[in-house]
């Protein structure tokens, strides 16, 4: 290694990339598969969940509020049945002796005692014969009750919930893992939700559902799947008439499935994670080819020691062993650097992909067996080809350096993996082109709604009568254009959803429909365009309905007009549609577009969304934030920008574009290793050649066209490899998108354009340094 330093570095280099990247990777999989599985139970854990099998099937995590206690008297399949239902961003009141308050925003679970059996919350102080029995009590974890009380003991200290309701701190639990899907650290007795959200426990109701009251047991030993699925069907055909039992219907889904489900908000699939194996795969490989054209492109400048050696006795296996364990040797030193890289570079990573992974590398067990098998493997890989190669060099031909290209290994076996090189840049290039551009799309196409310089504000929907003066206060501030209170945004994560039966239509007639909840000024301030009929009129007690063109087309009529007039029966209430607006898209682009209604609801009101001049945007937003000082003192002023919410919608894609530029980078630069090793190995083949036409008056550019063209035409195989398999892969992943961009030949073009360029100016150097040498110098080394 001390006489070929470039060698050594280029080796260490990109086999300690090609490892680092697949150290990252391992972790990475690694946390999310080990997300609650420390759970000491998590195998007989399963959450009740919700599918509404209607003209398209839906997901809910969330239960209808009887389900628990009907499964709890009636199926004795399970040890524990829990009811919990978590409200994130709940207000934290904390009095001090001084009089103030100090506030902060949580998530709150409201949970039956049952809950702390079926999952492992180990209280470090209390009783947990009595956690969650006793009203007007909490259970905090112990971060939280250092951050509320200090050093002080939180035991007995109080604090009030959305100025609702007041607790005690009872228990102490032991913080959470980070490697959870519950991450609630406030307990609180499922009791409390009846002051709280009295509509999610209404007990004889069994046709809402809240994705956030969920349902929890711990099933006896020996109880299968299949039970409990013949149970929630016998309970479905008890509570309902035929009709209601197959579009309700329940379904038990593992502890385990629930980080990967993303028909149920899990924030993984897991088919990304062994696309993401794949990839770490692709780039150990492409590290070990650069090791092996760069070996075997050293054999010729090794002839005369490998033929000294064979003349001198030694044999061909001492011969291979001696190159396996210099293999081992620049391995050892590429993962020592590779661990380094990945130590350093691991805040940058969580930071991008949105995890906290922490790298165990001498504690977690796998992670050990990891690493050694990697390095069993890449010696294996990247040095058995070319130790057989040196060690077969023929002895007479290696001391009269009359070596052929056979002889060192041949020239076919390098391009071929150098085209392997090439399909997998191009293939991850695609990938980053087809993601970027859906993700872009997505941002910023019309989405059939204003959307920009809107500020949404939450406000408490249990104190709807202070909604008059923050309107008016809010009205006052100068760079305040338009407001209206709603329920939530035309576009939603979580777009709420119910049954609708319109006019003396029969009821096996009736549909699924998105509801939102908005005030006269909905349509005019989102800009919504109203194509028959009128806006609602400003009441809360005449009930009146806005439907979209989506619903028109349900109600299978021909004209939007003939939807005017139509009565409405939904959960009770019955209005008249007296509008239809232009369809809008009231999810992400990953889902259709909904039949929906829009309907004047004042107990529904859970924000403000708030039209601003963003000429004085800070000026405006501080002038909002006293505004809610006054007229809101026990609540946290918090807002964000509507388009900012929008584009969240999309984080989980992002963070795949985030995975595939970063990785196609990585491979990027480990393919230019190997091409420069194939450049080198064509070099030193082809040294008396370049001699010889630059003495016959070869120009410089002819010399390395001599190169490029051998390169070039390796790109344009690894094309026609990596196009039709990029195009397939990338289309799939498209589906996912009802509403999404076209992959035209400008992606594959800019791909192979971008490879093009990096190839060109990683030869350039090379094949302008071979083209320079003295012509003598070129002759007299063959």
């Amino acid at each position: 290694m001390k006489r070929n330093k470039s060698y050594a570095l280029t080796n260490v280099l990109g086999l300690a990339l090609g490892i680092a990247s697949a150290v990252l990777i391992f972790a990475l999989v690694m946390y999310h598969l080990s997300f609650d599985g420390y759970h000491s139970k998590a195998d007989r854990v399963y959450r009740i969940t919700t599918e509404f099998h209607g003209e398209e099937l839906t997901y809910n995590t969330g239960v209808t509020s009887p389900l628990a206690e009907t499964f709890r008297s009636d199926y004795p399949l399970a040890e524990k049945v829990a009811s919990v239902a978590a409200i994130p961003d709940r207000v934290i009141a904390i009095p001090s002796a001084n009089g103030t308050e100090a506030k902060f925003e949580e998530p709150v679970a409201f949970a039956e005692p049952e809950f702390l059996d079926i999952l492992d919350l180990p209280l470090v102080r209390g009783n947990k014969q009595s956690a969650l029995r006793v009203p007007n009590t909490a259970l905090i974890t112990e971060r939280i009750a250092k951050k509320y009380f200090g050093g002080a003991d939180p035991i007995g200290k109080t604090f009030r919930v959305d100025n609702i309701f007041s607790v005690t701190v009872a228990g102490i639990l032991k913080d959470l893992p980070v490697n959870t899907d519950r991450p609630e650290e406030i307990y609180v007795p499922f009791e409390h939700l009846k002051q709280h959200s009295p509509w999610m426990v209404e007990k004889d109701w069994w046709f809402s559902v809240s994705r956030s009251l969920q349902c929890f047991i711990l099933v006896k030993p020996g109880v299968t799947p299949v039970r409990i699925k013949e149970a929630l069907i016998a309970m479905s055909n008890s509570h309902y008439n035929a009709k209601d039992a197959k579009y309700f219907q329940f379904r038990a889904q593992p502890l385990s499935d629930i980080h990967f489900n993303p028909n149920l908000n899990g924030p993984v699939e897991k088919r990304n994670l062994w696309a993401l194996s794949l990839i770490g795969v692709f780039l150990i490989i492409t590290a070990c080819v650069n090791f092996i054209n760069l070996a075997t492109a050293q054999a010729l400048k090794r002839s005369i020691e490998i033929g000294i050696k064979k003349v001198l006795g030694v044999q061909r296996w001492q011969l291979f062993w001696q190159f396996m364990v210099e293999t081992a040797a620049i391995t050892m030193l590429a993962m020592v650097l590779a661990l380094i890289m990945a130590e350093l570079s691991l805040p940058y990573v969580n930071q991008l992909f949105d995890v906290q992974v922490k790298l165990h590398l001498f504690s977690d067990v796998y992670m050990l067996l990891f690493l050694l098998a990697l390095f069993l493997v890449m010696i294996l890989l990247s040095g058995s080809y070319p130790a057989l190669i040196l060690a077969g060099l023929q002895p007479v031909l290696a001391l009269k350096g009359k070596l052929s290209q056979k002889d060192a290994g041949g020239i076919s076996m390098r391009r071929g993996l150098v085209v392997m090189q090439f399909a997998i840049c191009q293939l991850l290039i695609i990938g980053t082109l087809v993601v970027a551009g859906q993700v872009r799309y997505s941002r910023q196409a019309d989405m059939g709604f204003r959307r920009d310089a809107v500020v949404m504000l939450p406000v408490p929907n249990n104190e709807v009568a202070k909604l008059s003066s923050l309107k008016a206060e809010l009205s006052g501030i100068k760079g305040v254009e338009s407001l209206t209170f709603c329920g939530d945004a035309p576009a939603s994560e979580f777009a709420p959803s119910t049954s609708i039966q319109f006019g003396s239509r029969p009821k096996s007639e009736e549909f699924g429909i998105s509801t939102k909840a908005g005030d006269a000024n909905y349509a005019s301030m989102f800009n919504l365009q109203i194509l028959a009929g009128r806006n609602l009129m400003p009441s809360d007690t005449v009930r009146e309905f806005l439907v979209n063109e989506t619903t028109v087309r349900k109600l299978g009529l021909a004209k939007n007009q003939e939807a005017i007039g139509q009565t409405a029966v939904m959960n009770g209430y019955k209005g008249t549609v007296v509008g239809v607006v232009k369809d809008f898209h009231n999810k992400s682009f990953h889902q259709g577009i909904d039949a929906l209604y829009i309907t004047t609801l004042r107990d529904n009101y859970g924000a403000c969304a708030v039209k601003v001049d963003m000429a004085n945007m800070n000026a405006t937003l501080g002038a909002m934030k006293d505004v809610w000082a006054k007229v809101y003192p026990n609540n946290v002023y918090k807002y964000d920008f509507l388009d900012d919410r929008i584009a969240k919608f999309y984080d989980r894609d992002r963070i795949i574009l985030n995975l595939i530029q970063v990785f196609a980078g990585i491979a990027i630069l480990i393919g230019c290793l190997g091409l420069y090793g194939l450049i080198s190995f064509m070099a030193a083949q082809k040294t008396r050649e370049v001699g010889v036409r630059k003495v016959l008056g070869a120009s410089v550019q002819s010399i390395v066209w001599l190169f490029g063209k051998e390169f070039t035409r390796l790109l344009l195989i690894a094309f026609v490899v990596a196009a039709p398999l990029g195009w397939w892969v990338m289309n799939n992943w498209l589906e996912n998108f009802p509403y999404r961009i076209s992959i035209g030949a400008g992606i594959f073009m800019l791909a192979i354009l971008v490879n093009m360029t990096v190839a060109v100016l990683t030869v350039g150097y090379r094949s302008v340094k071979a083209a320079m040498m003295n012509p003598a110098t070129s002759l007299r080394s063959q």
